[in-house]
């Protein structure tokens, strides 16, 4: 049940494992203080995140064009989360991609081990987040790969069973980049840019992408724990393919936690801290956690779409005025992506600590 990796501070567990031993109670490492638990918070059930169909965005009718910027504007402004339908990603490759990955996690113990991660490279088979000893851990496991640029893609370390999954990361991947470029786009428009502007900002062709795949399994206290700590996405846009048949995605909406109703099919968008930083919080990274479920176990598929990662990112120009001056100090992703690790899920404290002094 646990592995020893000099480089993490303690050994491993495998919160899978923990599950599938029967255990009638939590462990205490899992354990959340009183004032982060699902059962402390008030939690909205009658709202939820808005839904907007894209597919008019590519239609040469100006008035449904314009509706689609206004519905993905009020939401990059009020609520930092959307979910997208008629994306134009075929619903068997969403389904395909998901099912491999609940196959992998299903494979024996064994053959999972061979892709342990460690905290120096994130890549591969991972329980924890950041490297502070005796931390609270959350209810999860979790597979990370990097997809671009290129020379940091490494078939070697994607899981080679079941047969089928790289090749549907590849397809997934493709189609995946393609949709971050063009939502972008629509940010871009919004903000009264050039079309091409945000994605010029995040490097042009020479993006950052990267997939985690969340597991997480039964767990016998639901009430005392989390899948997934509270934060806000360090990257850039993230594209969540949820579980449409177990909710557990919250989002923060002023200050109550709304359980997200994943819609058949649809993309779950979200704005991560550099878009909140390249626009100046005109944008909003808004925390969001994972609530756990004592018997249903879930899989996610969560893409990164990132800039550059050595490209200064601050406020844009034309965004900051004698009104709004620039909040933010530039910093490169990977500066930013270092912090983030080694501190693990902090709610929003990560990018409010990034604003210039006044």
């Amino acid at each position: 049940m646990t592995t020893l990796d000099h480089d993490w501070p303690e050994p491993i567990v495998r919160v899978q494992s923990l599950s599938e031993s029967g255990c009638p109670l939590l462990p205490s490492r899992y354990i959340k203080p009183p004032t982060d638990r699902p059962s402390a918070s008030a939690v909205t059930s009658a709202l939820n995140i808005p839904i907007i169909d894209v597919h008019a965005f590519n239609l040469d009718q100006p008035e449904l064009r314009a509706t689609v910027l206004a519905q993905v504007s009020d939401a990059c402004r009020n609520w930092g989360f959307f979910q997208i339908v008629n994306h134009g990603i075929r619903p068997e490759l969403l389904d395909g991609v998901r099912r491999a990955w609940y196959d992998f996690f299903h494979l024996p113990v064994e053959s999972k081990q061979g892709y342990a991660n460690n905290p120096r490279t994130y890549e591969g088979y991972g329980s924890r987040l950041g490297v502070q000893k005796g931390a609270i851990l959350d209810w999860s496991d979790y597979f990370f790969l990097h997809y671009l640029p290129p020379r940091l893609k490494d078939h070697n370390k994607w899981p080679a069973h079941p047969s089928s999954l790289g090749d549907l990361i590849e397809e997934y991947g493709e189609e995946v980049v393609k949709l971050g470029a063009r939502l972008l786009k629509l940010l871009s428009l919004n903000l009264g840019l050039h079309q091409a502007y945000l994605q010029n900002a995040f490097g042009g062709e020479d993006v950052g992408a990267c997939l985690r795949v969340n597991y997480y399994p039964k767990c016998p206290q639901p009430d005392l724990t989390l899948g997934l700590s509270s934060h806000s996405d360090p990257g850039g846009l993230t594209l969540l393919l949820p579980d449409d048949r177990v909710a557990g995605l919250q989002v923060r909406k002023d200050d109550n936690w709304i359980t997200v109703k994943p819609a058949r099919h649809a993309i779950i968008v979200n704005v991560g801290d550099q878009v909140q930083v390249l626009s100046n919080a005109i944008y909003k990274s808004v925390e969001h956690r994972v609530i756990v479920n004592s018997d249903k176990e879930r899989v996610s598929l969560a893409f990164f779409y990132n800039p550059k990662s050595n490209i200064p990112i601050g406020p844009i120009k034309e965004l900051v005025t004698p009104d709004k001056p620039a909040l933010y100090s530039p910093m490169t992703f990977d500066e930013y992506r270092v912090y983030i690790r080694m501190r693990g899920p902090q709610g929003k404290s990560q990018v409010e600590s990034l604003k210039s002094p006044k």
